[in-house]
């Protein structure tokens, strides 16, 4: 089991590496040449700019029970297509049950988009925010831990 983070705008990456070195995971960070990241704990691997090109990445790096931190549906829905899990840096598990819904309200915010209609603003990331995200990524490690095993 590993960790793949899609760093490209990921608010809890040094969040992710501290736990993943305390705990004594592998880690990637993929992003693109946009984004200058360095670790001296986790590999990171950086793309070419371009649609996607990080998601292909991974897709392409990831075993069966990886564990991939992406905001972006998509990659979650192939990363669970591939046996392995997703989460959001919200810290939502993605899941059979949630990632259909997902995908469609991502299409309806596209299709209302391509006719001028704005959406909304995401709300700012806050330091809260990121202890939520913290709990749930270790108990999620220590649940897949245990899948792993049994």
């Amino acid at each position: 089991m590993k960790v793949i983070v899609d760093a490209d705008a990921c608010p809890v990456y040094k969040s992710v590496l501290f736990i993943c070195e305390e705990k004594n995971i592998p880690c990637v960070l993929v992003c693109d040449f946009n984004h200058e990241l360095k670790s001296d704990y986790a590999k990171v691997i950086v793309t070419d700019k371009g649609n996607d090109s990080t998601d292909f990445k991974i897709v392409s790096i990831l075993e069966k029970d990886d564990l991939v931190i992406t905001q972006d549906y998509g990659l979650a829905a192939l990363v669970m297509s591939k046996k392995a899990k997703a989460m959001h840096h919200s810290g939502t598990i993605y899941t059979n049950e949630n990632i259909d819904k997902l995908l469609f309200e991502r299409f309806l915010s596209s299709k209302q988009r391509r006719g001028g209609i704005r959406t909304g603003n995401m709300k700012k990331f806050i330091k809260h925010d990121e202890q939520n995200f913290i709990d749930k990524f270790t108990n999620w490690i220590e649940m897949s831990k245990s899948d792993i095993k049994e």
